[in-house]
């Protein structure tokens, strides 16, 4: 009995552990999946959509966009406002352009708004930096990390929590400043779509 008892104790502090170190396996994995050019993977890690949404005014120079949107509890009158901004149509660079997978592994390597001008063919292994990811927040149904370029700015990633051990990308807060021209497209892998889920979990297609 005390060995079935210490089994299960260990079970539960697995359990504990794996509980709270999944949002960093999550950001590691997107930093793999991204190195791979691996879409449907990356359709699995990311919320799109709400990523999206994310880096729309953060385009425009908006520096309160960086933090995400306050849940509708905790401030009513913000969360709409904020809904309102995110809708409305700007001009400027579209998020697309940091949607790729090579702007995304460059993200995760503290590249900040000059990951946008990463192509699959200028990601080399001599350039990939792998900067571990900081803690700043750690909550239960949230977590964000941050990875700090050499001049000390910050890219941070929001995770949110979709079930016992799933958590998605949600929202990334690029650093402050205005987005690089982009180059063009030529040689540029196209951004990650996201791709319909069934209920097995895998993607379909």
């Amino acid at each position: 009995m005390k060995v079935i008892g210490n089994l299960l104790l260990l079970a539960a502090i697995v359990a504990v552990m794996s509980f709270f170190a999944a949002p960093a396996v999550a950001f590691f994995a997107i930093r793999s999946a991204a190195d791979a050019n691996d879409a449907s993977e990356l359709a699995q890690l990311i919320d799109f959509a709400e990523v999206r949404q994310s880096l729309r005014p953060q385009l425009t120079g908006n520096a309160a966009a960086i933090a995400p949107a306050p849940s509708f509890l905790e401030d009513p009158i913000g969360a709409v406002r904020r809904q309102f901004e995110q809708a409305a149509p700007i001009a400027g660079p579209t998020p697309d352009i940091y949607l790729t997978p090579a702007a995304l592994a460059a993200l995760t390597r503290a590249e900040g708004r000059y990951a946008s001008q990463r192509t699959t063919a200028t990601l080399n292994d001599g350039e990939r930096g792998n900067p571990f990811p900081e803690p700043v927040f750690w909550g239960v149904n949230r977590a964000r990390m941050a990875v700090t370029d050499e001049g000390g700015s910050q890219t941070i990633f929001t995770f949110e929590r979709r079930g016992p051990f799933e958590w998605r990308l949600v929202h990334i807060g690029l650093p402050d400043g205005v987005a690089p021209v982009v180059r063009p497209l030529v040689g540029r892998a196209p951004p990650v779509e996201e791709q319909p889920v069934g209920k097995s979990g895998k993607t379909s297609g």
